[in-house]
């Protein structure tokens, strides 16, 4: 036996009259009409989380730079000794899918790390200060590089005819 579900108006063919459907606004993903394809939905959780990585990165820079004694120095700290790097190698790699974007610049921060510590090191130069600066240049000189690749391709095409 099927049963049919009857709607607010009594109406058992469709959806009461006045009835809209829940406007997906958080999809990336629309057809040429504007309307969303169900595609991948960004909530407000995925800003919130990147701030707050952001905001623990910069925390455990400064507990590093200002050698203050805490708790959270070493959590922290190495925690923005993989952030920055791998920030900077995502920010680079923009085409690549997220998965393997993650992958590549997981493994290039490791990469960038461990050649910062070991150059470091070679030249009798180590220190926990000067890691975190060397590690805070060569990733603001990647981020920065990248954003300005990027605006001279957008420039690029917006004069191409």
């Amino acid at each position: 036996m099927q049963t049919t579900a009857i709607n607010d108006s009594g109406s058992r063919d469709g959806p009461p009259p006045g009835h809209r459907p829940p406007d997906d606004r958080h999809s990336d993903v629309r057809r040429s009409d504007g309307h969303p394809t169900g595609g991948h939905r960004w909530t407000g959780a995925v800003p919130l989380r990147a701030g707050a990585a952001v905001g623990v990165g910069a925390v455990g820079a400064v507990l590093a730079f200002a050698d203050l004694a805490s708790p959270l120095r070493a959590p922290f700290t190495l925690f923005f000794l993989l952030l920055a790097p791998a920030t900077a190698i995502g920010a680079a790699l923009g085409r690549l899918d997220p998965l393997g974007r993650a992958v590549v610049a997981g493994a290039g921060a490791l990469a960038a790390d461990l050649l910062v510590a070991e150059a470091m090191l070679a030249l009798h130069l180590w220190s926990v200060r000067g890691g975190v600066v060397a590690v805070a240049v060569l990733s603001g000189t990647a981020l920065l590089l990248t954003a300005l690749r990027r605006r001279a391709g957008r420039a690029r095409r917006s004069r191409t005819p």
